[in-house]
């Protein structure tokens, strides 16, 4: 959700910034727009609604010099999708530029003290006002100055942060200023920044995805830092320790991995990636010797684990949809209670929360708003706090005690898919670890072992349905409600199949537990309302199987997953898709597969923008 570049450097800035967008549209954007700095001392804007095609072509006409630039992709929150609106936002007197990503919550009392001094605003942003506030603090250092002479660090610094004590919210702010053309600020407090340091070059991005190829080595931005950026030298400061030492790391991507790599879109690559994104979740994680998982980054010790008498999961959307399968399994293996909350709730909440329970924070991108909220809010408590995320360096991944990363790779898509499976692969590694700490024998946890190994297998089986589910699709594409219905394991499922169609083709599907259909839903049912079910062989296949022929005898199409052998279902069901049936509690990363597939070719036989959803953002970083 909104992105931001940044560079100071020798090189052709512009392409630089352009390139950083491209890399960036998978957040979610309606706007985009570049500034840079001349040298005469000139601010260049570029903006353009849509796309960053629309922006390039704009580009093309502008005279954007300079060796110093920003950037940024808006997803609209205070304001429509317009020029105005877009980023970046000069302030004062054209004095500087400042792209900005996060929620300024006093925005407004702020505006009405700046619009008293003079100042006039050109947008309906938030952002706008920490242009001006911060120009309105440059003036003030330089008065207090009184002529004398001080190196722009020490004008520039005290100035920001004057301005960022005022704000209240969240920010990812990087600001170029106009007479001081070497230079870069940036702050962070809530929302990710990531600084690239190379030869006689810096960069900025919002996440390290818009630095793969340029430079190997990064600087994770923490919470109240400030960062004073030239070509040849990094200044970092924190709000309370001053200056800092940057803690550098190493940019772990080949510039490969964010291409589709011949797919035509990279929800489409990431679908069929999950074999070994399911094999990269597990690697390393399972002891034969022991017949347990094993976890490096936990930071707790087995007796500490041994004491825990409730779990809560904490997360939104899809992650909300993996962790409803983690509490079923983590009950039935472990016999811990479990809820999953979603994060957005949960802040804002006062639950009785025992001092023996652990929160466990799911997100992708681990910048997710609510669940970093959610998770301060029970670090704030005492309760110990763990995260199960891909990114490395995250604001979620940082903040917790502790956790377990997906190493799924990027996932570029805004439709969550391999994220989804490795979050339920590695909710089942910490099932069977809580499950041998206390009563799980042996032989089961082997057998659990066992089966878990062949998932890659299985998915892979799976994935040869692609021509099948597309054939479904194209008969079905023209409806515009759905049903997707499952029980026990599949439930979450099935919330995870509609939300997918929902995201991506913009057809409304509601997910229920199957015999819940009786209770309201099945009023939907008719020859327009096709029903997915999920019909795996199991202890409730009977139960599921009497609730599909509810619905055919009322004339619902139905679409059925399930077994290869499966006469019944397949003499029921208009269509079918079969799959390899599994141990119960691992079917749901099996099962998804077909509805992941499902939603994408409906979507593309649409016309929708697979990748990059209307509406829609891949981080979602404001509440």
């Amino acid at each position: 959700m909104c992105g931001i570049v940044g560079y100071v450097g020798s090189r052709k800035t512009i392409d630089f910034l352009l390139e950083g967008l491209r890399r960036l549209e998978y957040r979610g954007y309606d706007s985009a727009g570049v500034a840079t700095i001349t040298a005469d001392r000139r601010i260049v804007l570029a903006k353009a609604v849509g796309r960053i095609e629309n922006l390039a072509a704009i580009v093309a006409e502008t005279d954007l010099q300079g060796a110093i630039g920003i950037g940024h992709t808006r997803w609209a929150t205070h304001g429509a999708a317009t020029p105005g609106n877009a980023h970046p936002h000069v302030g004062g007197n054209q004095s500087l530029a400042l792209v900005h990503n996060g929620v300024i919550e006093n925005y407004q009392s702020l505006r009405a003290a700046l619009e008293a001094e003079g100042y006039r605003f050109r947008s309906e942003t938030d952002s706008e006002v920490i242009a001006h506030l911060v120009s309105s603090m440059v003036d003030k250092q330089l008065v207090q100055l009184q002529g004398r002479k001080a190196a722009p660090r020490d004008i520039l610094i005290p100035a920001v942060r004057a301005a960022l004590g005022q704000l209240r919210g969240t920010y990812g702010l990087v600001i170029a200023f106009r007479d001081y053309p070497d230079c870069l600020v940036a702050a962070r407090l809530g929302s990710p920044l990531v600084i690239g340091i190379g030869t006689g070059e810096h960069f900025v991005g919002s996440d390290a995805s818009t630095l793969v190829g340029y430079t190997e080595k990064i600087v994770y931005m923490a919470d109240h830092q400030v960062a004073f950026i030239t070509a040849d030298r990094l200044h970092l400061t924190h709000r309370e320790q001053g200056q800092i030492q940057p803690s550098i790391e190493t940019l772990d991507a080949a510039s490969d991995r964010v291409t589709t790599d011949g797919y035509r879109h990279f929800m489409l690559k990431e679908i069929f990636e999950q074999p070994d994104t399911i094999q990269n979740a597990m690697r390393g994680r399972l002891s034969d010797d022991d017949a347990t998982a094993v976890f490096g980054g936990l930071n707790l010790i087995p007796q500490q684990l041994r004491n825990i008498n409730r779990i809560i999961l904490t997360a939104c959307g899809t992650s909300w949809h993996a962790g409803l399968y983690g509490e079923y399994l983590i009950e039935e293996l472990a016999r811990i209670p479990v809820e999953v909350e979603y994060a957005s709730e949960l802040r804002y909440r006062n639950p009785p929360v025992d001092p023996h329970t652990l929160v466990f924070a799911l997100s992708q991108s681990g910048e997710t708003a609510d669940t970093l909220g959610a998770l301060r809010e029970m670090k704030r408590k005492g309760h110990s706090t763990l995260a199960i995320c891909n990114v490395v360096g995250s604001s979620i991944a940082q903040e917790a005690d502790g956790g377990v990363f997906l190493h799924a790779g990027p996932e570029i898509g805004v439709a969550s898919t391999k994220a989804f499976t490795s979050q339920c692969v590695v909710l089942a590694l910490l099932g069977l670890y809580f499950g041998r700490l206390r009563h799980v024998s042996y032989e089961a946890g082997r057998r659990i072992i066992d089966a878990m190994r062949a998932l890659p297998d299985h998915v892979r089986a799976t994935l040869a349905l692609n021509d099948q589910v597309k054939a479904i699709a194209e008969k079905y594409c023209e409806f515009q409600n759905f049903l997707y219905l499952g029980r026990h394991y599949n439930f979450p499922t099935a919330l995870e199949g509609a939300l997918k169609l929902k995201e991506i083709s913009y057809i409304h599907a509601e997910g229920y537990p199957a015999a819940e259909m009786k209770h309201g839903p099945i009023a939907l049912v008719d020859a327009r309302t096709p029903s997915v079910f999920l019909v795996p062989r199991g202890w409730v296949y009977e139960k599921v199987l009497s609730n599909l022929q509810e619905v055919k005898a009322r004339g619902g199409p139905v679409i059925a997953i399930c077994a290869e052998d499966d006469a019944e279902v397949t003499r029921l069901a208009d269509d079918v898709l079969h799959v390899p049936m599994i141990d119960d509690c691992f079917q749901p990363i099996v099962s998804v597969i077909p509805l992941q597939l499902l939603a994408y070719h409906i979507a593309v036989l649409r016309g929708c923008d697979v990748d990059k959803p209307r509406n829609l953002a891949k981080s979602v970083t404001v509440e």
